[in-house]
């Protein structure tokens, strides 16, 4: 045998997941390949007819505390530890009467599945598994004579390899499956570790993080062609959107439409589908046209209408189930995605029309309320810190001008803070009616911002061929506060009657008196949306 080759002649099965589990041991025991099992999987390849020896026949002792111990002893450690080519190590597995184990086949105790099911913290503790990620690395570290494997759908490769082999794999397959194997383990401590710092500390302090993650589609590239890509899912964590959408159409997704769609998704899940429909089309991660209607087909005009120019090759959100006639709208022009909780059959039949449209049917919506964390990677770190989970329909609003707003601007107040909170920093937005008529996303100086939204609007009236801009009569969103009144002047001069913007700067006197001398009615949040 070549020194990169591992004969296989022993194999170790102990999984949780028993999918394929049956049909790949009796392909392994037709080989010749012993079989040594545990527990559950012991139980299932005896019940299929498989010769196969339980764990506890190596280790002398049977299974105690309900499972918990099992593996941890140096009759299975010794043999997946043990250096073939070592004299003493080989005197040792002699002295002790320990079998060389070549192949571990594990998967570990659905820890993640708990924790997305809300199960209560006891369940979740118990299962942690022990025993599987004590072999997994013991096998990994040994790679040069042990093959591990940890996911099910590695069955085939490794039966093939074997094919391919006559009985052995190669050292250098070997040590793919053991870098697997590391990740895997990886993934599921950080998991764990994530769970119980929410149990225990508040995001962003604890000593040390882990982040971990399951490849859900390999990218072309990233954000541009020369960047390498992937998009992983995180384990645990079961919030709707991008992670669980499932594609019914289209070409495959690339790294910025992934981004794009998760940006407009959790932008359309702020507005509540039990209030009205709304849709929200996103370019560049930026809202281009956001709105509320009677219908989706109203909402996605009214939208669109913000700023039909940026549409153009966008994404499009929906907050409510993708029905026919507004599909028969959104595929009028070229969109690359669209993403909803559900759709009905002859909304995807209208879409299958054409054929790289991508539909996304994410199952439902992600609670705009809901704690989690986002994580940005700097030159030799992380930032990490608590996802914004504020919602303007739980603040408390201040009203700082001599003028209250109407009901009407009210309302329209909110729905434009609802917007700003999704648009990039420096962010300025015009609304009227329940829907966007101007937006100024990204600028350095938020006047820049203003004046960039006022411009939008008054563009949108011209395509209209109405002879005032949008933004009279509209109202103004601001993500930060205006540090000087010149941005709020901006919109004053552009027609704005009302204003929301959190508060907090030095000159915010300045500000209020100018909007007082300009009869606009101004309210306070008190809640920064940075969205840098």
């Amino acid at each position: 045998m070549s020194h990169d080759q591992v004969r296989v002649a022993r194999a170790l099965l102990s999984v949780s997941d028993k999918a394929g589990l049956v049909d790949f041991a009796r392909a392994l025991s037709a080989r010749g390949i012993a079989l040594v099992s545990t527990g559950g999987t012991h139980k299932a390849l005896t019940e299929a007819g498989l010769p196969v020896t339980e764990v506890a026949e190596l280790t002398g002792f049977p299974e105690m505390m309900d499972g918990r111990v099992k593996t941890l002893h140096p009759a299975v450690h010794g043999g997946l530890l043990a250096i073939r080519d070592n004299p003493e190590h080989q005197a040792a597995l002699a002295a002790h009467g320990i079998g060389a184990i070549d192949l571990l086949v594990v998967n570990l105790y659905p820890f993640e599945a708990m924790i997305a099911a809300g199960r209560d913290y006891d369940d979740c503790v118990e299962n942690i598994d022990i025993g599987g990620p004590a072999m997994i690395r013991a096998a990994a570290k040994n790679h040069a004579d042990v093959a591990v494997v940890t996911d099910v759908s590695d069955y085939g490769a490794v039966l093939e390899a074997l094919a391919q082999g006559g009985g052995t794999l190669t050292r250098p397959f070997c040590r793919q499956l053991a870098q697997k194997a590391y990740a895997r383990t990886a993934a599921y401590d950080a998991a764990i570790a994530n769970w119980m710092s929410a149990h225990v500390e508040a995001a962003g302090t604890a000593p040390f993080r882990s982040f971990g993650g399951q490849l859900a589609q390999g990218l072309r590239y990233g954000e541009n062609p020369h960047q390498a890509a992937a998009f992983y899912r995180a384990p645990g964590i079961a919030r709707a959107g991008i992670a669980t959408a499932r594609q019914v159409q289209g070409k495959d997704l690339s790294y910025n439409n992934l981004n794009d769609t998760d940006a407009a998704y959790e932008c359309v899940a702020e507005f509540d589908p039990a209030r009205a429909a709304a849709v929200a089309i996103i370019k560049h991660a930026n809202p281009c046209g956001v709105a509320e209607g009677a219908s989706l087909t109203e909402a996605y005009a009214r939208a669109l209408a913000c700023d039909p120019t940026s549409a153009f090759g966008g994404i499009v959100a929906l907050n409510k189930p993708l029905d026919a006639d507004a599909a028969r709208e959104i595929v009028k022009i070229f969109t690359e995605v669209i993403i909803a909780p559900e759709a009905s059959e002859e909304a995807i039949a209208i879409v299958a029309a054409k054929k790289n449209l991508r539909l996304l049917l994410a199952g439902g919506l992600p609670d705009p309320r809901a704690a989690g964390e986002t994580v940005r990677t700097l030159a030799g770190g992380l930032l990490v810190q608590g996802r914004d989970a504020m919602v303007v329909d739980d603040m408390a609003l201040n009203v700082v001008t001599r003028r209250a707003p109407t009901e009407a601007e009210l309302a329209d107040l909110r729905f434009a803070y609802r917007v700003a909170k999704h648009v990039k920093s420096n962010a300025i937005v015009y609304a009227k009616g329940g829907a966007t008529v101007g937006i100024g996303a990204g600028q350095m100086s938020r006047v820049d911002s203003s004046r960039i939204a006022a411009w939008k609007a008054a563009e949108g009236a011209q395509r209209l061929g109405l002879p005032d801009s949008l933004a009279v009569g509209a109202v103004v969103a601001s993500d930060a506060f205006f540090p000087f009144a010149d941005g709020l002047m901006a919109a004053a001069e552009a027609g704005a009657t009302a204003v929301i913007q959190p508060g907090g700067s030095m000159r915010d006197d300045d500000v209020i008196r100018a909007a007082d001398a300009a009869g606009l009615a101004m309210v306070f949040t008190g809640v920064r949306h940075f969205r840098h």
